[in-house]
C-alpha cells in the first residue's frame, strides 16, 4: 500500500521537514483512527446476523469491486510485477484482510471492551519491536517515553480511571483472536514499509485485497459448512458497504500512506487514538457522555503521540 517502491517516502525524506511529520502526515494522523474507530460500531450495529467470517469477506469484496474500475488497467499492465511480488501480496492479504478480519469480529462474541482495547493498545509497541528486530530500525529515548505515555492514556480508558481493575482481569478465548489480529496488524504495518513495489498505492491495494479474499474463501465455506449463513437483508447489506467504503478502502489507504510517510512505528500510534474516537462516537451515536478518565487519558495519549513522532530539532549549520 505504498507508492512505488523506487519513491516510498522515507522517515527524513521529502515528505518531512527536519526530521518531523509534514502537515499532510499529522491530518492522516488525526483522521486515520476515525475511520478505523466506524469499524467496531458498525459491527456491533448489525447484532450477530453476519458472522464473522462472512462480514469479513463481505466487506473486502465489496471494497475490491470499488477498487476494481480505477485499478484494472494498472493491474493488467502490471501483471509481470505482481507475477514477481506474489508472495509478499499474498502475505499482506493473509495479514490485513485475514488475521485482521474475521478474528476481531469474532473476539466481540466472546470478551469485554476493556480486554479488546487493552490487547490492541500494544499494536505500537509491537510495530516498533518487530521492525527494530526484523529490519533494524532504530528506536529513540524519546519514542519510547511517547509510546509510554500514550500506552498509559490508553490504560486510563479502557480501564475507566480505574488501571486497578487489570488484577481482576479474566482472559477468554476472545482474547487469543484479539492478539491474532493485534500480532497480524503489526506484521501488515511492518511489511508495507520494508517490502517496497512497483505498484502504485491503491493498485497494490487492490491486489493485497483480492489475495486476501482468495485466502479467506476456505474459512467461509467452512463457515457457511458449519451452518453459520448471513442474513441477507437491507441492514446486512448497509453495513458491507459502510465496512467497505469507510473502515475499509478509506482507512486502509490512508493507513498505507502514512506508513510510506512516516514509517510503521509512528504510524502505529494511530492505535492509540482510537478509545478517544470510540468515546467521541459513542457520545454523538449513543449518548454516552464522556466522563473524566476520557479526559485524564486523553491528555496523556496527545503528549505521547507528539513525543513519540516529532524529532528534536537539529541546529543549524554554522558558516565557517
Amino acid at each position: 500500500m505504498e507508492p512505488t517502491g523506487a519513491t516510498a517516502v522515507e522517515p527524513g525524506g521529502a515528505a518531512m521537514t527536519a526530521g518531523r511529520p509534514s502537515r499532510l502526515a499529522l491530518f492522516l494522523l488525526l483522521f486515520a483512527p476515525l475511520l478505523m474507530s466506524s469499524n467496531m460500531l458498525a459491527a456491533r450495529w448489525v447484532e450477530g446476523s453476519v458472522p464473522p467470517v462472512a462480514l469479513a469477506f463481505g466487506r473486502w469484496f465489496l471494497t475490491l469491486l470499488f477498487l476494481l474500475p480505477f485499478t484494472a488497467r494498472a493491474l493488467w499492465r502490471c501483471r509481470a510485477v505482481i507475477g514477481r511480488e506474489w508472495r509478499t501480496l499474498a502475505a499482506l492479504g493473509a495479514l490485513g484482510m485475514g488475521v485482521c478480519g474475521a478474528p476481531v469480529y469474532l473476539a466481540g462474541q466472546t470478551t469485554t471492551a476493556t480486554n479488546i482495547g487493552l490487547i490492541y493498545s500494544t499494536t505500537p509497541i509491537l510495530i516498533v519491536v518487530f521492525a527494530h528486530l526484523f529490519w533494524g530500525e532504530r528506536v529513540s529515548l524519546r519514542q519510547v517515553a511517547g509510546i509510554s505515555l500514550s500506552l498509559v492514556g490508553v490504560v486510563v480508558i479502557v480501564t475507566r480511571g480505574d488501571p486497578g481493575s487489570l488484577v481482576h482481569l479474566a482472559f477468554m478465548a476472545g482474547d487469543l483472536w484479539t492478539l491474532l489480529a493485534t500480532v497480524g496488524w503489526a506484521l501488515y504495518s511492518v511489511l508495507l514499509k520494508y517490502r517496497p513495489s512497483k505498484l502504485d498505492l491503491t493498485a497494490r491495494f487492490a491486489v493485497i485485497t483480492a489475495m486476501g479474499l482468495l485466502i479467506m474463501l476456505p474459512f467461509l465455506g467452512l463457515e457457511m459448512a458449519l451452518g453459520y449463513v448471513a442474513d441477507f437483508d437491507r441492514r446486512t447489506a448497509a453495513t458491507w458497504m459502510f465496512l467497505a467504503l469507510v473502515p475499509g478502502l478509506g482507512a486502509y489507504l490512508l493507513y498505507g500512506k502514512l506508513v510510506a510517510i512516516v514509517g510503521p512505528g509512528r504510524t502505529g500510534l494511530l492505535m492509540y487514538l482510537v478509545p478517544i474516537y470510540i468515546a467521541g462516537l459513542a457520545y454523538v451515536l449513543l449518548g454516552e457522555a464522556p466522563q473524566l478518565f476520557h479526559l485524564i487519558g486523553i491528555v496523556m495519549i496527545l503528549p505521547g503521540i507528539w513525543l513519540a513522532t516529532a524529532a528534536p530539532a537539529t541546529a543549524p549549520a554554522r558558516d565557517g
